[in-house]
């Protein structure tokens, strides 16, 4: 069997998506964002997961990453894009990413497995967080992201977690 070698991938490559938390309040929707290369993560609790949320989501991932981001790959929600749904209309996340030199690649729709970088950080920030711990608020849960974060992931020295409502 031959070894296929590993693709090598420039620095700012990230791979973007949504998980859902509970807290004592109820549903959280966890943005979350990786990059490839370094693993810088990057981590926002919000309550609705709109394009909105998206939106901002991304303008503030692209102040908080100490370098040039180049693509993102996301799923194909209408949080991230209009791709398969019956409109002319750009996305405002396409937009964004426009605006900032920014390649948007989507997943193969119905392979989660596609965007596996970050599916793979879901996992993870839940083993050591809500599957372990009782959270009576999003301040509880955000602090101990920020905790998890810091300590995982230490590329990610300026990431903060931020709720917007």
């Amino acid at each position: 069997m031959v070894k296929q070698k590993f693709a090598d991938y420039e620095i700012g490559y990230f791979h973007v998506d949504i998980t859902e938390v509970y807290s004592e309040e109820g549903k959280l929707y966890l943005f979350v964002a990786i990059d490839r290369v370094s693993k810088f993560a990057y981590i926002e609790v919000h309550q609705r997961m709109r394009k909105e949320e998206a939106t901002s989501f991304l303008k503030n991932l692209i102040k908080a990453v100490p370098y040039k981001i180049h693509r993102i790959l996301t799923d194909n929600g209408a949080q991230f894009t209009y791709k398969y749904l019956k409109t002319k209309k750009v996305h405002d996340f396409d937009s964004i990413c426009k605006e900032n030199g920014i390649i948007h690649k989507l997943t193969k729709p119905a392979h989660p497995w596609t965007n596996g970088q970050v599916e793979r950080m879901n996992r993870t920030i839940k083993e050591a967080t809500v599957k372990k711990y009782y959270y009576e608020n999003s301040e509880q849960l955000e602090k101990h992201l920020n905790d998890f974060i810091r300590a995982h992931c230490p590329s990610s020295e300026r990431y903060e977690t931020e709720q917007i409502g």
